[in-house]
């Protein structure tokens, strides 16, 4: 079961990233489309926290924050990147470190998966960075200036990855008993911590035209996503149900092949195959 709400929450993250990346790219309004679906999806889930609060401690809001930050430094980094021509570079390197952050965290707390899923493992992180790959005609495509700017790819990938890996690592440790309310809450904050970075960065973070309202349709999937996630890990080794649930850039691939019918890339098609026997593995250990 926890393998397979991790897969749901993949399957969730996906279609997330499929709408507010398209709903970006035809508005070029990306840090506001960003803003108002991490705002959306936490007052949502604040909504529907009211139904159950469950018992949350401070503790758990402390964890919630601290991966509300993760989130909204990972959700930031990796806009910047994408915006600025950098989708080749970073969109690889920010999904291979959002599994491998809590799998570090998960082996460091003493969990000990077995040979099979490591060999899952094993599969699912190349096949994570393929699949991140953009097809060959769009990283032909990609602006590139030099090692300068390869360097600043890598370094909004690393960044974004370090803060989607501290998202799971963080929310791993709020427990069932907390309910919903740690979740709306690190919604929230990542929404502010998105905004600064906007401001920082001379970006425009508050929405002012119609089609970004796609943006909290995504929020909503995000939310749901994360929510799968969380009770995923309450049932389920954090270093796997974070492997598995970082296989959302598959589903945004094959959403994009399907519904917009673009090319999948070799280097995509293998990515695919590598996650699908990831998943297959991790189910059998």
């Amino acid at each position: 079961m926890p393998v397979l709400l991790a897969l749901a929450s993949a399957a969730a993250y996906g279609l997330a990233d499929f709408v507010g990346g398209l709903t970006s790219r035809r508005t070029g309004a990306s840090w506001s489309v960003g803003f108002l679906a991490l705002l959306a999806g936490g007052t949502t889930t604040a909504l529907v926290a009211l139904l159950d609060p469950g018992s949350p401690t401070a503790t758990d809001h402390a964890w919630a924050v601290v991966a509300g930050l993760g989130n909204g430094v990972g959700t930031g980094f990796l806009y910047r990147g994408l915006a600025s021509g950098r989708m080749g570079v970073v969109a690889p390197v920010s999904a291979v470190g959002a599994a491998l952050v809590p799998l570090a965290v998960g082996l460091a707390s003493g969990e000990r998966p077995s040979s099979l899923v490591w060999l899952g493992v094993a599969a699912a992180l190349p096949g994570i960075w393929w699949v991140s790959r953009p097809a060959e005609d769009e990283l032909a495509a990609d602006v590139d200036t030099g090692p300068a700017h390869s360097a600043s790819g890598t370094l909004d990938g690393v960044l974004a990855g370090l803060g989607f890996g501290t998202l799971f690592a963080g929310l791993a440790q709020v427990p069932d008993s907390a309910g919903l309310l740690p979740l709306a809450l690190n919604q929230v904050v990542a929404a502010v911590v998105v905004a600064g970075l906007a401001a920082a960065v001379g970006g425009d973070w508050l929405p002012r035209s119609r089609p970004v309202a796609w943006g909290a349709v995504a929020g909503l999937l995000g939310a749901l996503a994360t929510g799968l996630f969380l009770v995923a890990t309450h049932g389920g080794y954090l270093s796997v149900v974070a492997v598995i649930a970082s296989l959302y850039p598959a589903f945004t691939v094959l959403l994009a092949a399907t519904v917009l019918r673009e090319q999948i890339g070799r280097g995509q098609a293998v990515g695919l195959a590598l996650c699908a026997l990831a998943v297959g593995l991790v189910a059998a250990g």
